[in-house]
């Protein structure tokens, strides 16, 4: 199941109720636009290619009508990659590989123009640039927002419990409870009644340490907070606590911002060590059903020492043991 969350994402739910942001709507939006304008462009290629041969100055080659006739089928193919599917990165990658192709021609092309040709090539020169960069934009975006790798990002996750929402804001508001249940974080100290000490994992076994500050706080409704100013880590989340089931259960939506040390080189860095935020939020709300329906977290062949969540350096899925039956 997919639906829209309070931060512009799509998102979907998993078998076990954990829901996870999928896709941002900015870049999905672009995407979608530029499939639109490649079924405009293939479509004008294959219908009036002479029309267009003069337009852009290429009338006087022979070849002109087969490449733009071929250009404009490759278009079509752009825009069913990027309207049809829900992966518009890719789609988009497509139509940079194309726009290279088209530079490369026109360029070719214009050596051999002079006058008014030469001009009108130029200007179509120009285009295939712009467009090339606003094509290049998007594929980055959409590749670097669909594997939690953007210098500064959001992650958005949500549960439900077996727990009235008394319950599970009063274990959440105990931020030192947090480490019980988050793979990421070391420790929390809470030094006021506003504001703690945090201490992250970060890449390479080192650890990173800010001060967070609680800048709203409903009783069990909702919890936010921020990283207070100079932290080397910015980042603020809120949860929010609905009570579902007549008040017997709680569903519990985080959303987290962040901007990672070196930005889009940490977050690289970080998921090349298997640390992705999305990925995190998610694993982090499976542990905490677990953590407060239970009390503890559940044994596997993946968390062979249990609860203890920071030597949990590598996460596989649970598996059944084997069993033996008698013949």
């Amino acid at each position: 199941m997919t639906r829209r969350t309070t931060m512009g994402v799509r998102s979907a739910t998993d078998a076990l109720g954990i829901e996870r942001a999928t896709q941002d709507r900015g870049t999905e939006g672009l995407a979608r636009l530029l499939g639109w304008f490649s079924l405009g462009l293939g479509v004008t290629a294959l219908a009036a290619g002479s029309r267009l041969s003069r337009m852009t100055g290429v009338d006087d080659s022979r070849t002109a009508p087969v490449v733009l006739r071929a250009a404009g089928v490759r278009e079509l193919g752009h825009a069913a990659a990027l309207l049809v599917p829900r992966r518009p990165g890719l789609g988009a990658w497509t139509r940079v590989a194309g726009d290279i192709m088209d530079l490369a021609a026109t360029g070719q092309a214009l050596r051999h123009r002079r006058g008014d040709r030469q001009r009108r090539l130029t200007y179509v020169m120009t285009a295939l640039a712009g467009i090339t960069a606003v094509d290049l934009y998007v594929s980055v975006r959409a590749t670097l927002r669909r594997r939690g790798m953007t210098g500064t990002g959001r992650a958005y996750g949500s549960v439900t419990i077996n727990r009235a929402p008394e319950q599970a804001y009063g274990f959440w508001h105990d931020f030192e409870n947090l480490p019980r249940f988050m793979y990421h974080l070391q420790s929390v100290r809470i030094t006021d009644d506003r504001r703690s000490q945090w201490i992250a994992k970060a890449p390479g076994g080192r650890s990173v340490q800010w001060q967070a500050e609680i800048i709203e706080d409903r009783p069990n409704q909702l919890i936010r907070w921020r990283s207070v100013d100079g932290a080397r880590v910015p980042n603020s989340g809120v949860v929010r606590f609905t009570p579902v089931a007549g008040g017997k259960a709680t569903e519990v939506r985080v959303e987290l911002e962040y901007a990672p040390p070196g930005r889009v080189l940490g977050a690289l860095v970080a998921r090349a060590f298997g640390e992705n935020p999305q990925q995190q939020i998610s694993d982090d709300l499976r542990r905490f059903k677990q953590v407060i329906e239970t009390g503890e977290i559940t044994r596997s062949d993946g968390t062979p020492d249990g609860p203890s969540v920071r030597s949990q350096v590598k996460q596989r899925p649970a598996r059944p043991l084997a069993t033996h039956r008698s013949v």
